[in-house]
């Protein structure tokens, strides 16, 4: 049971050290012409200055939930510690993704002009950064909340403190998932 968390720990780091890798393969693509370049470029302006906004909002929420747990839940401030974790994880790969999501656009396009064989791989490559990264972060999140609340500082109630580090990986989620969809809709109405 003791190596549990150390075979998740590995398990998480090769998940993160694949999606290094395959962000390479998607950035080694061909980026298109100089148009696509351009508006690829805007896009990325426009969905990384929305990130920017939204995590400023939800930085304050963040910060009340853990002002929150950590008084008035029994786990205290290890409960909010966690949550800290979980939501700064959870931003990280909401980071990760935007970025590759926005790489990966236009090099896939320009792999469609050659064919969908050659855009498919690229496409689904891009999209493995991101399912690697969140996979990863939150294995690895998890296996050192469980190290450290329950092993080495052997907090009381140790399992509620990883539950709150799933909630606060949850919490930014649902807020990049609201969001999301209204920037989505905001850009398609124009």
């Amino acid at each position: 049971m003791d190596a549990v968390p150390y075979v998740a720990i590995a398990t998480a780091l090769l998940g993160l050290g694949l999606a290094v890798y395959f962000r390479g393969i998607v950035l080694a693509a061909d980026p298109g012409n100089d148009k696509m370049q351009t508006i690829a470029a805007n896009i990325r302006e426009g969905a990384m200055a929305f990130l920017k906004r939204e995590y400023t909002w939800v930085a304050v929420f963040v910060g009340v939930m853990f002002v929150v747990m950590s008084i008035f839940i029994d786990t205290h401030i290890y409960g909010g510690i966690a949550y800290l974790l979980g939501a700064a994880s959870s931003a990280t790969a909401g980071y990760v993704g935007m970025r590759i999501a926005t790489a990966a656009n236009v090099r896939t396009t320009q792999a469609a002009r050659s064919g969908s064989d050659k855009a498919l791989p690229l496409a689904f490559r891009g999209g493995a950064v991101m399912g690697f990264a969140v996979a990863g972060l939150g294995l690895l999140g998890v296996a050192l909340c469980y190290i450290i609340f329950v092993k080495v500082l052997e907090v009381d109630d140790g399992f509620a403190v990883i539950a709150a580090y799933g909630l606060g990986g949850s919490s930014i989620a649902l807020f990049a998932r609201i969001g999301g969809g209204i920037y989505t809709k905001a850009a398609d109405v124009g």
